[in-house]
């Protein structure tokens, strides 16, 4: 809206520059010049004004899915747990942070966990802002160092079975380096789906982005732009990092298997949306969502 403004104001000044030739002209251009003038002031003033209050009221449109207080519309699901137990109180919100932490853990056994926002989505630009701290809690996987990630177009988590490790969904990685390695962030991971990238179906399950390494505690802003299954965009730092299309079910997976078998569509266009616990402590200061049209 920024750019609309300042086209709008354009005219305004164009007219209002008049004023420094205006001495120079035939009275009668001047007198027809002068009430087009007026009228153009007028009209833009409005406009300008109206899009000063679109600015503003689209910056509402926006859904704080964290409140910064408490974990209100969300839900977690841990693997060999029941739906709604939040093992060791590893979703936590302190200091107005929503946080993944470990510090209840003294081992860790493959008891992956992921909370679920209240509602499915189809349409909209996620915006997350997150950073990783401390340290692994004992026995994490090697790959789960500073790895978390934004599930999305996920099965419900009512739909996942008690032992089930990771939601049939599409996941944006969260990743932090380790101080020197190169290791990109916001990358695909596909459990139980496939997707179209370049003409292609997608099998393998994680494929990389081409962000920067973000090692340390630094903040960084990931963004995902989904267009229900027309067109998915990962964005770091405001910088485009990964494009693809086409979520899909994979036959061959047996979560997938199971939901096909149960009436879903193979073509994934929607789904709920969720925050992994994969052994590395994670904070969160920024979860919200824009719904897009369709």
């Amino acid at each position: 809206m920024r750019k609309q403004t300042a086209i709008w104001i354009n005219p305004i000044v164009l007219a209002l520059a008049w004023s420094d030739h205006a001495d120079d002209c035939p009275e009668s251009v001047y007198k027809r010049f002068s009430r087009m003038r007026k009228f153009v002031i007028a009209v833009c003033a409005i406009l300008a004004h109206v899009g000063l209050y679109a600015q503003s009221a689209g910056s509402d449109d926006w859904i704080q899915l964290f409140n910064g207080k408490d974990l209100e519309g969300w839900t977690p699901k841990f693997t060999g747990y029941p739906l709604g137990v939040n093992h060791l109180n590893t979703f936590r919100v302190e200091d107005g942070l929503f946080k993944v932490s470990y510090d209840n853990w003294s081992d860790f056994s493959n008891e992956f966990g992921h909370i679920f926002y209240e509602q499915p989505f189809s349409h909209y630009r996620l915006r997350v802002e997150y950073r990783f701290t401390g340290e692994q809690v004992t026995n994490g996987p090697g790959w789960a160092f500073r790895n978390n990630g934004i599930m999305f177009h996920s099965q419900s988590p009512e739909s996942m079975t008690l032992d089930q490790e990771f939601p049939a969904s599409i996941e944006a990685q969260m990743l932090g380096g380790n101080g020197s390695d190169t290791r990109p962030t916001a990358n695909v991971c596909s459990p139980g789906t496939h997707y179209v990238m370049n003409d292609e179906v997608i099998t393998v399950h994680c494929t990389n982005s081409v962000s920067e390494t973000y090692h340390g505690d630094q903040w960084v802003v990931m963004e995902l732009e989904v267009r229900g299954s027309e067109s998915i965009r990962h964005l770091v730092n405001g910088h485009t990092v990964f494009e693809y299309s086409q979520v899909q079910l994979d036959p061959s997976d047996p979560d997938a298997q199971r939901l096909i078998e149960a009436g879903a569509s193979v073509s994934v266009d929607s789904g709920y949306i969720s925050v992994q616990a994969e052994s590395h402590p994670l904070e969160i200061r920024t979860l919200e969502l824009l719904p897009l049209d369709q």
